[in-house]
């Protein structure tokens, strides 16, 4: 069910089966830490939507490897980071071209926090312009209610923790450096503070929270309710319509004050 392995011929017929619905997964390239490669979020993007697009016959466009990580500043190397605008304009064109392809039902899956903001506003701009096209951002640490409690287990302001360390100990064992991770763990500094910080005045090391309570077990228990729990949103979602019909484009009739 990936968007790049079909043809013109088959995409159609792909979309009429999964009620004209497709899966944008949108995730960073930036620092994890000491201890973990700096695809982390591409990675379980691209790995999430897969299995849910597997499992729900819903097509998955190609994940986007990067987001709007600038809070992670340039104390570390390795964040390539997009300016705001620049996500909400990509995720419109895309957005565009998928509906003049089909797309009636649009699913952007997020694993990076501070994609949220960006991807609202592109979210915005694609209903307003495309009627008959509806939109859902998905936050992926906040699928549902246990998925939530196992990212913040260990910090409000969590990067490179626990959840994040066990999940690529699960999935992509390749970028983690498991002798680091013990030693990697950092406070959340966050708690009561009024401003949003930047990384670089919160962190130490580019952690928040503690990886050296991950583990593959760990990592897998959370993988599987991610995909159980985005496949059944996704789902909920296909047969989902308006609760009215009225277009954005019209205007609501005068009243009449003869009745």
């Amino acid at each position: 069910m990936l968007w790049q392995d079909r043809t013109w011929r088959e995409l159609p017929a792909d979309l009429r089966a999964a009620h004209s619905a497709a899966i944008l997964p949108v995730g960073a390239t930036e620092q994890h830490g000491p201890h973990l490669g700096t695809g982390v979020d591409y990675v379980l993007a691209d790995r999430l939507c897969r299995a849910v697009a597997q499992r729900t016959q819903v097509p998955m466009l190609p994940a986007i490897p990067y987001g709007c990580s600038l809070g992670h500043s340039r104390r570390w190397p390795g964040t390539l980071a997009t300016q705001p605008i620049t996500l909400i304009n990509l995720i419109k064109d895309i957005g565009d071209w998928a509906f003049h392809g089909g797309v009636r039902r649009l699913f952007i899956v997020n694993t990076h926090v501070t994609n949220a903001a960006p991807l609202r506003c592109a979210l915005e701009m694609l209903r307003a312009e495309h009627d008959a096209l509806m939109v859902a951002v998905i936050n992926s640490p906040e699928i549902s209610e246990r998925v939530r409690e196992a990212h913040f287990a260990d910090g409000l302001d969590w990067h490179a923790n626990e959840a994040e360390t066990s999940l690529m100990l699960a999935v992509a064992r390749e970028l983690v450096r498991a002798a680091l991770s013990a030693a990697a763990d950092d406070p959340d500094r966050t708690a009561g503070l009024v401003f949003a910080h930047p990384v670089n005045r919160t962190s130490a090391n580019g952690v928040t929270g503690l990886p050296s309570r991950a583990s593959p077990a760990k990592g897998e228990i959370l993988f599987a309710w991610m995909v159980e729990d985005l496949s059944e949103l996704i789902m909920r979602g296909l047969k989902e319509t308006p609760p009215l019909s009225h277009s954005w484009f019209s205007a609501c009739p005068e009243p009449n004050h003869d009745e």
